[in-house]
Formats: C-alpha cells, structure tokens, sequence
C-alpha cells in the first residue's frame, strides 16, 4: 500500500525521532509516500512562495494518489490538519495518533466521525496500533 504519512514540520520538530521509528515499521510492509517527515535535519527554514507552491502541489499529489493517512498530531500543525481535511475530501481512510499524555486534540478531529483517533501512552501501542491499521487496510 502506499500510506501518506502526517506529522508535525514547520509546526515543531519534537517528534521527529518518533515519526521516523513510525515510517521505519511502516516500510516494513508497505511504501511510504512522505518518508522525509522523519527526517531529523529536515529543512523547516525552507520558504518562500515558489517553494511552498511545489510543496503543495507534491503533496496534494501524494494524498490524492495514497491508499491511506496516517497522522501523528501530538505536536499541533496547521499542515496536517489541512492534509486530514484533504483526505477527508478525497475518501482516503484516515487514522490519527496522539499521546494523550502530551497533547488535548482539535474537537474539530475528535468529533468528526471519518476519522479513526488512536490515543497512546507508549510507544508499544503504537506499533500495536499500526499493525492492526495496516493489517485492516489491506483486507478492504
């Protein structure tokens, strides 16, 4: 499958190290369309109208070519809840992450019923999460 995945860049790289253990196990299995998310020298500086246009253009690309998303949003992003919403537009089955520890969730994400919400506390029910998810995926 190829899997869109979602996670924080220009809104805070805390989490890099964790998005890219998460496409680390995804590509196990499966291809990951947006592999440099986990990058940790990731450039965030990268601006400027030229470059965010091709930005968007590569990514609307992706998600409408893309068999499923997957977002981590414990760090909050205005990006990734545009790349949810995307996906919502474009019925692609949507799976958001978060620790619920960390982090209190958009009403705008929890109460929209297209979306799976997975809460975690460790990293364990990640991967536990992610190999049902995909396991589920690949069945339909």
């Amino acid at each position: 499958m190829k899997i869109y995945f979602c996670g924080s860049i220009r809104g805070g790289r805390v989490d890099a190290a964790l998005y890219r253990r998460i496409i680390a196990y995804i590509q196990r299995t499966d291809v990951v369309l947006t592999e440099h998310v986990g990058q940790p020298k990731l450039n965030v500086l990268e601006q400027g109208q030229d470059m965010d246009a091709a930005i968007y253009e590569r990514d609307t690309a992706w998600l409408r070519e893309c068999d499923l998303v997957i977002a981590e949003c414990t760090t909050p992003s205005l990006g990734v809840g545009y790349e949810l919403a995307y996906a919502e537009r474009f019925g692609k089955p949507s799976y958001i992450l978060y620790d619920r520890g960390r982090t209190q969730l958009s009403a705008m994400l929890t109460g929209d019923p297209y979306y799976t919400v997975v809460p975690y506390e460790t990293e364990e029910e990640i991967f536990e999460a992610l190999q049902e998810i995909l396991e589920k995926e690949r069945r339909t």
